[in-house]
């Protein structure tokens, strides 16, 4: 059973950075896509970023297009989000997530696309 565990989430002022990892483990990670997703309480999970199996593209929501920053080391097994630019509004709990896919430049927007999911890293933004 494929694993993920996010860290390097916590508490920063607005304007900081934070950068968060996901390690996977059990999985031949080159063949996975994978994304990034955050929820808020109440609300629904939203998208935040996504890159293909190969880390060649990479897709954002409008929300962090610019700020944030997603890449992987299939090497090591890990996909980061650098959080630039923090703002309170990006407070959320966030989840990396896997599915497997055989083209190397597709990704994937939807959670729906995806059957693996970290257990959430918390991130707080303050004013």
């Amino acid at each position: 059973q494929v694993q993920l565990v996010e860290s390097g989430g916590g508490l920063v002022q607005a304007g900081g950075s934070l950068r968060l990892s996901c390690a996977a483990s059990r999985l031949n990670f080159g063949m996975y896509a994978m994304g990034w997703f955050r929820q808020t309480p109440g609300k629904e999970r939203e998208f935040v970023s996504a890159i293909s199996t190969s880390g060649g593209t990479t897709y954002y929501a409008h929300s962090v297009l610019g700020r944030f920053t997603t890449s992987r080391n299939n090497a090591e097994g890990t996909v980061l989000l650098q959080m630039n630019s923090l703002k309170p509004e990006d407070t959320a709990v966030y989840y990396c997530a896997a599915t497997h896919s055989s083209t190397g430049s597709s990704y994937y927007i939807r959670g729906s696309d995806y059957n693996t999911w970290g257990q959430g890293t918390q991130v707080t933004v303050s004013s």
